[in-house]
């Protein structure tokens, strides 16, 4: 058949089975008439396993002749450099969309990897941010443009935005793992993340006598959870995380530490002294619940801290303060009171150095005040007359 155009592949007529015309211009490039009247234009060719292969180009009418065959010669001349266009089509059709992979990702890969905590963030940023951005796009498509406008539209809320980028990372290394994306192709790569800026907020003296006065107020009155009330006393002074502290069973007390065997940080040893000792004598042990701080269900542990926790701080006059900034307090009372970074570190739990350096300008404070206090006196001195 000479050359397919509009003209001679109209005049092409319906059979009582589908044949196939070939356009002797381009090898390889054809058009496929069904009994139904229905014509297609396709590229036929075989792979490297000189197996044939057939890949459709769209419809006649909706693509025109010129259209398919510009097509159809880009694809034969992959075809000689070894690529397989029919079986890149099959695997791009099956490939995964970013809410399949975020799927797969939730299900098969962090539950063994990530903590419980980390996991319900992970679910948040996939529901609130991932899946209503790009969720229906394949995820082998996605591009770094992509991902760097749904940073952008977080910049209000940096650390979310930070986050969500770190998901998204993470995620996308894990498809190159499974072989849905090439080596190296993460989308997240070179987007900066935004300044964050590292709140830094420690009672005073006289807010922690306050804060005592609270909760023993409130114990007295009996109008807040006792659970509540002995989880923040616990907090203020051991200085644990919130979730340590929720989830702390007798069975990690032994002697004068409390053996954590899961912490953000892994299994840890928190040193603990005499007054935490009295607020753990002090707390009823409930039936066969194993929490210290329990919750309202048979055998459970307390798990809303932050109603409670908004209650308290109000009672108490401190609405800037965060439960987590109970755990900064203990550090820079610690360092108040001369204690070295690495004793502060050891006593927090923290694995990395950096993490305790935080507190290192807390330091100044005592230091300036010694060194006020020898230069006034040594000014002193100089001025005495004899």
């Amino acid at each position: 058949m000479p050359r397919l155009s509009k003209r001679t592949v109209d005049a092409l007529k319906p059979l009582e089975k589908d044949y196939f015309e070939w356009d002797d211009d381009l090898p390889g490039f054809g058009v496929r008439v069904m009994p139904t009247g229905r014509k297609s234009y396709l590229i036929q060719y075989r792979d490297s396993s000189r197996r044939t292969r057939r890949k459709a180009l769209g419809r006649h009418g909706t693509v025109t002749a010129d259209e398919a065959k510009a097509e159809a010669r880009q694809l034969l001349s992959s075809v000689a450099r070894g690529e397989n266009p029919a079986e890149d089509y099959k695997r791009k059709k099956g490939a995964p969309t970013v809410r399949e992979l975020g799927d797969r990702f939730m299900s098969d890969y962090v539950p063994t990897r990530c903590k419980p905590s980390t996991a319900k963030e992970y679910r948040r940023s996939f529901d609130l941010f991932i899946y209503p951005a790009f969720g229906s796009l394949k995820a082998e498509d996605v591009k770094r443009s992509d991902v760097a406008d749904l940073h952008h539209k977080l910049r209000d809320k940096p650390y979310q935005a930070n986050r969500t980028l770190g998901v998204l990372s993470v995620m996308f290394n894990q498809a190159e793992v499974w072989g849905l994306r090439p080596d190296g192709s993460n989308p997240c790569r070179h987007i900066k993340k935004y300044t964050e800026e590292k709140r830094e907020r420690y009672l005073s003296g006289e807010e922690l006598a306050r804060l005592g006065q609270t909760l023993n107020n409130l114990e007295e009155a009996g109008t807040e959870s006792q659970a509540a009330i002995n989880a923040i006393r616990l907090l203020v002074l051991t200085g644990c995380r919130l979730g340590e502290i929720q989830t702390l069973k007798w069975e990690y007390i032994q002697r004068n530490a409390l053996h954590l065997p899961d912490s953000k940080t892994g299994k840890k040893k928190v040193p603990i002294g005499d007054e935490v000792h009295s607020v753990l004598d002090d707390i009823e042990r409930i039936g066969e619940n194993p929490y210290v701080i329990t919750g309202k269900l048979p055998g459970s542990h307390i798990t809303d801290m932050q109603k409670p926790w908004r209650r308290i701080r109000a009672a108490a006059g401190l609405d800037d303060l965060r439960i987590h900034d109970l755990r900064h307090s203990y550090a820079s009372s610690a360092v108040g009171m001369g204690e070295s970074l690495p004793m502060i570190g050891k006593l927090l739990g923290h694995s990395q150095v950096q993490t305790t350096a935080r507190y290192a300008h807390l330091a100044d404070d005592p230091v300036t005040a010694s060194a006020n206090k020898i230069s006034s006196h040594i000014s002193m001195l100089l001025r005495t007359r004899r």
